[in-house]
């Protein structure tokens, strides 16, 4: 199999309390040498304060100190990574309920999730929501790492009814592609490398298996979106006409000589040349940052959107989401709060809330009078100027939003667009 060495891998970890996502990526980190020797050696002096006969692999990556100090994730710790493979982006997140909306940020640009089990407790309510939250938020691919074989005397019956029971449960998720490592993270086996204690499991140690997974396919290469970020006039001699729109493709590919829409205008011209850095391509790919221009002079301005004529989002006032609400104080019914997509700004009520879900049950409840921290539900948006807008499960880069409070500025909600309410048809009959 080729793989692109330039290429970056994101994945998240979840897990119940003490399942040892931290221990995991400490291990992966350490055995694939990817850690600088000095913190190896403050790792180590810390092991030896607390009185540890080995390294704690799990300080690798808890930084906060109330993280080393209870010894559990509260934050979402990122680390980066190389291998002569693939680069990759980790975010550890906790697993407490209560800090659900940290695995929702965590997760919603991930590739891969890795869902730790405990051997000795198989598959619980915990692992149960995360693979739940995971189908959610449409990763593409979920590795289950039943963790602490070690302490189950690497019994192959423990594992395959781990199996069993996870596959009975995911039957019910949208997520095809499901992977299952035995693994004992503190030990390292089937970390880095094979396990001499665990001959009756023929697949690859977790690295092998993200170095090696295809994840080209997970880009949506079909629908070319574009969010212009800013226009770019040089004024300069020899560009004296020369008026750039500039941003990241957020899917799809854009060649010289495509025909395309600008949204919400709904005016068209053709792709006349595409830069990237101060070199000029025929095409681009997302998520590649370039500058385009177009052979016709059209109104184009930051939070519009370039699109292929003949493939547009749809542009809608009121669309549905699946929230879940990220701040202390809890949703004021039609309170105004800022909606950000893409590039673009614009204000919102929450209009409706159809319901919110259980997060102990994985049940919906009708209703729902407001949401607090964590709680994650459907809501009907109403926002003051369209937007052009994809569903989630189609395009997770234009089917997601934001909202922030005006007055604070303070993020407090994430959501994901599942159904469009009112669709707004002006700019097609022009």
């Amino acid at each position: 199999m080729n793989i692109d060495n330039n290429q970056l891998l994101r994945f998240t970890t979840a897990g119940s309390v003490d399942d040892g996502k931290s221990t995991l990526i400490g291990r992966l980190l350490y055995d694939s040498k990817s850690i600088f020797q000095d913190q190896i050696n403050a790792v180590e002096n810390s092991s030896k304060q607390k009185g540890l006969e080995s390294i704690d692999l799990a300080m690798f990556t808890d930084g906060l100190r109330d993280e080393r100090e209870q010894g559990i994730t509260i934050d979402v710790a990122y680390r980066y990574f190389t291998t002569p493979k693939r680069k990759f982006i980790i975010a550890d997140t906790p697993g407490h309920i209560q800090y659900t909306r940290n695995m929702v940020t965590g997760a919603s640009t991930a590739n891969v999730a890795l869902i730790l089990i405990d051997a000795r407790h198989g598959v619980i309510e915990q692992t149960r929501r995360h693979a739940f939250i995971a189908s959610l938020l449409n990763i593409p691919h979920i590795i289950v790492c039943v963790n602490k074989m070690d302490l189950v005397d690497y019994d192959e019956q423990v594992y395959n009814k781990i199996l069993r029971d996870f596959e009975e449960f995911a039957s019910k998720m949208l997520t095809r592609d499901i992977t299952f490592i035995p693994m004992s993270a503190l030990d390292g086996d089937n970390v880095v490398h094979r396990s001499e204690h665990m001959s009756w499991f023929q697949g690859a140690p977790l690295l092998y298996t993200l170095e090696t997974l295809h994840i080209s396919s997970d880009l949506n290469k079909l629908d070319f979106r574009f969010p212009v970020q800013t226009v770019i006039r040089p004024q300069l001699k020899g560009f004296e006409d020369y008026r750039g729109y500039a941003g990241r493709l957020s899917s799809g590919v854009v060649r010289k000589g495509d025909e395309i829409t600008a949204l919400p205008s709904g005016f068209t011209s053709k792709v006349a040349s595409i830069h990237l850095g101060d070199q000029e391509v025929d095409e681009a790919f997302a998520p590649m940052s370039v500058a385009i221009t177009l052979v016709d002079d059209i109104d184009v301005a930051r939070g519009d959107m370039l699109v292929r004529s003949n493939n547009v989002p749809e542009l809608s006032q009121e669309f549905d989401i699946m929230m879940c609400w990220l701040h202390d104080q809890p949703s004021l019914p039609r309170k105004k709060y800022k909606i950000m997509h893409a590039n673009n700004e614009q204000v919102c009520i929450i209009k409706d809330k159809v319901y919110k879900i259980d997060i102990q049950s994985l049940k919906r409840m009708d209703t729902p009078e407001e949401f607090q921290m964590n709680e994650i539900g459907r809501v009907t948006l109403k926002i003051s100027k369209a937007l052009m807008i994809d569903r989630y499960r189609e395009n997770r880069m234009t089917g997601s939003v934001i909202l922030v409070d005006e007055q604070t500025h303070e993020t407090i909600a994430a959501g994901m667009i599942v159904e469009v309410r009112v669709l707004v048809t002006e700019f097609l009959n022009r």
